[in-house]
């Protein structure tokens, strides 16, 4: 949907996809919609509560928003393997 528009501004597909995959991964840890929330919820042993496993996975969503913070600021993390290998 958004491609033709992202082509004639000129950015970078690869970059692109970097921040969306990165932006799609930390949603999968954040509620109200964090699918492997629930799925580590249904795995837990009883005694594990919902808080405990939102409060295990903060420094991974900090980490990841790192990341994304990273690869929006410097576009070359994440465009210089597919570069290195000719594509």
């Amino acid at each position: 949907m958004f491609l033709p528009l992202m082509q004639s501004a000129g950015v970078d597909l690869v970059w692109a996809a970097a921040l969306i995959a990165t932006i799609l991964q930390t949603s999968f840890l954040t509620p109200p919609f964090g699918w492997a929330l629930f799925y580590l919820r249904g795995v837990a042993p009883p005694e594990v509560s919902t808080l405990d496993i939102y409060k295990g996975v903060v420094p991974f969503i900090v980490l990841q928003l790192i990341a994304l913070t990273l690869v929006f600021a410097f576009p070359g993390l994440a465009t210089w393997l597919p570069e290195a290998i000719g594509w």
